[in-house]
């Protein structure tokens, strides 16, 4: 049956799968949803956890404590519309133990949102579950009608934010979120654009970039651009990636698909060398803000796209040690800096003229 036309909007109660995530880094998608979309999720599935304070254990400033239980049979109490995986585990393939659950849950009416690279809709059992009302979003798959970029988006009149980044996951969607949050709370027509997994589960929609083949890449992320540009002011992009990063290759795409008309560095303070290549040192803030403007303006063809702030990932570090980070990057740089969890995304969007 075709399974593509569903609306996550209807959604009011979200389990999150999350065996073993909320105390890792492989779980960083679920820790997401619940900074962002804490009102959505009625239960959390861990295994390790169950029966533990969940405001203890991650920290966030939730209004009330979610109940964490162990398995999907418990979740199914709390009478949820959705399953959301929100864990990442290595190489994205879906743990062959969860499977059995996963089909017990999508029998028993609930939809599945899937961000892993193993496809759920294409599992024979899980397929002939599936009927009006309850569906698989399996996110990691190439959308369909795809053209190759032709820098449409210069043609719209609102505002195009990207967030490129000093290393791979270093913030730069959650200061996208933070900066729309604050866009829409001044009264401006603001709009996330998710270009990931974690992103596409709280806005709702978006295209999972990896999952799209390099030559549509750029005409992927403009068609996002097209579909939402009209009818908003400001779109604040997702970024993806590095282009310091020799892993990293998505960068550009979003780069030549936005046709941003802003972009906004995002670093940790006190980051000399790359997490997962600790023989590459990051060049001053300077350096890589020349860097980021020369390949989006492209030696003239397209119009200048200047960084306009400095958004810095304090995290860990005191207050008198932020504050400091924060005020040694202005001083670098020349350009506002804050960091938007922290202290409020209000100087990144007084940047954006």
């Amino acid at each position: 049956m075709d399974n593509s036309n569903f609306d996550t909007r209807a959604v009011k109660r979200l389990a999150l799968l999350q065996h073993g995530g909320l105390k890792g880094r492989v779980g960083k998608t679920g820790l997401s949803l619940l900074r962002y979309n804490p009102e959505k999720i009625a239960v959390v599935i861990d295994s390790e956890s169950a029966g533990q304070s969940l405001k203890a254990i991650t920290g966030l400033p939730l209004a009330h404590d979610i109940p964490i239980v162990k398995d999907i049979r418990e979740a199914l109490q709390h009478r949820p519309d959705a399953l959301a995986i929100g864990i990442a585990p290595l190489g994205g393939k879906l743990p062959e133990a969860w499977l059995v659950d996963l089909r017990a849950a999508v029998r028993s009416g609930v939809s599945i949102w899937n961000g892993l690279h193993t496809v759920l809709g294409a599992d024979p059992e899980i397929a002939s579950a599936l009927r009006p009302g309850v569906y698989v979003w399996d996110m990691r798959r190439e959308p369909a009608g795809l053209t190759s970029g032709r820098a449409r988006a210069r043609q719209l009149g609102c505002q195009r934010v990207l967030f490129v980044g000093t290393d791979m996951a270093i913030g730069k969607m959650t200061a996208a979120l933070e900066c729309d949050k604050t866009a829409r709370a001044r009264g401006r027509r603001s709009r996330f654009i998710a270009t990931g997994q974690a992103g596409m589960m709280i806005a709702g929609d978006g295209v999972c970039l990896d999952a799209v083949r390099v030559d549509f890449a750029s005409g992927a992320v403009e068609a996002e651009m097209m579909k939402q540009g009209p009818t908003n002011d400001i779109l604040w992009v997702e970024g993806q990636g590095s282009f310091l990063n020799p892993a990293s290759t998505a960068t550009l795409p979003l780069i030549r698909g936005s046709q941003a008309t802003h972009l906004i560095l995002v670093h940790r303070a006190g980051m000399t060398q790359l997490q997962e290549f600790p023989e590459l040192k990051v060049p001053p803030l300077t350096e890589v803000i020349k860097m980021y403007e020369s390949v989006a303006r492209a030696g003239g063809i397209f119009p200048d796209t200047p960084v306009c702030a400095v958004a810095l990932n304090t995290w860990g570090l005191d207050e008198a040690a932020a504050r400091a980070a924060i005020e040694a990057a202005r001083a670098e740089t020349g350009l506002p800096c804050t960091d938007a969890v922290r202290y409020g995304a209000g100087v990144l969007v007084d940047a954006v003229r």
